[in-house]
């Protein structure tokens, strides 16, 4: 009954912005584009959202979340949050937030995001066509079965194989389905550490995802350093993050510094790091240039994971296209093969 009543005495408003839908990735890279160059030219927040409002450069759902956010005292990072923006970009702002270094988060945030977005337009060009095919492809095998093959004799591998086809195919993808979508709750219900762990093991996916990470905390975590900040603070800092990934490893941080244990020590227990990352962070300490060395490594890491990515694109046409053309080679045997057997008699 007390919820019941609570309910009732809600804002009206409250509904309207809880639907909001989230920026399109093409737009979160201009949002943050809009938001660097604003800084840099020396607004501050509150000038850039009362501009973004009346240039009308921002929907105004979204810029009435901004000013709602800003009434509410929040940091720009929560506001970004509240724009749905992902988890690791919020962190890397409300990082950028500690040591100062704004401008050039925002400009690897906006680097980041067109890469994004260059590669999920290159995979939708490069699916289209093989997706098409196979709708096509699952036509005519359907038509096969049901109009053309009872003509057939039985008995031929090719016919029976067609025949079986579109059932095979399509619970290979009703099972996929089920595979994804029980693949997300155990993603959603599992320690991240334990999760990013059994990742990286994947055959292929498994090198992308450690590349990333690997890339993304030398990224943050020489940022901090290099602005001065000590580890304990960086741990203590990471526990106070949006990504859940973020807070666990801060935790588990804290933790083994606690018990002793140096920082590139235990980096090293992590699968989903690189090796070479625990060896840039003692060469770094040794050195006293670990924000820089981090930085640099970080560079190198985005560029292997986007040459990476761009050369899986590459292979995805190629592959669909080889799987068309064999089942096009077994409707022709299908076909064909009966015709030569009755041709023997």
């Amino acid at each position: 009954m007390r919820k019941l009543i609570a309910f009732l005495q809600q804002d009206i408003s409250v509904f309207g912005r809880q639907k909001q839908k989230k920026l399109p990735l093409v737009r979160q890279r201009t949002v943050i584009e809009l938001f660097n160059n604003l800084f840099a030219s020396g607004f501050h927040l509150g000038e850039i959202v009362d501009f973004l409002k009346r240039s009308q450069l921002l929907a105004d759902p979204y810029t009435q979340v901004l000013s709602d956010g800003l009434l509410a005292g929040k940091p720009f990072s929560s506001l970004l949050a509240d724009l749905h923006f992902s988890d690791a970009v919020v962190t890397q702002v409300a990082l950028a937030e500690v040591h100062g270094n704004t401008s050039l988060s925002l400009s690897h945030i906006q680097s980041y995001l067109e890469n994004v977005s260059k590669v999920r337009k290159k995979l939708i060009e490069v699916a289209t066509y093989p997706v098409i095919l196979l709708g096509f492809l699952l036509l005519i095998m359907l038509g096969l079965k049901n109009y053309l093959l009872p003509q057939l004799e039985e008995g031929n591998v090719a016919t029976v194989l067609i025949n079986h086809l579109p059932t095979i195919f399509l619970s290979l993808c009703g099972l996929s389905l089920v595979a994804v979508l029980a693949g997300l709750v155990w993603f959603r219900k599992t320690d991240k550490i334990k999760v990013f762990s059994r990742l990286v093991a994947l055959p292929f996916f498994g090198k992308l995802i450690q590349t990333y990470l690997t890339a993304y905390y030398a990224r943050e975590w020489g940022s901090l350093i290099g602005q001065g900040l000590d580890l304990p603070q960086i741990v203590g800092l990471m526990q106070e993050q949006q990504s859940q990934l973020f807070r666990e490893i801060g935790q588990d941080l804290e933790q083994s510094l606690s018990n002793g244990q140096s920082f590139h020590e235990h980096i090293k227990t992590y699968a989903f790091f690189k090796r070479e990352l625990s060896l840039i962070v003692e060469y770094g300490q040794v050195k006293s240039k670990l924000g820089s060395e981090l930085t640099v490594y970080a560079a190198e890491c985005w560029e292997e994971f986007f040459s990476r990515v761009n050369r899986a694109m590459h292979l995805i046409q190629p592959l669909v296209f080889l799987f068309v053309a064999l089942m096009v080679v077994l409707i022709y045997a299908a076909m064909l093969l009966p015709i030569y057997q009755n041709m023997e008699l």
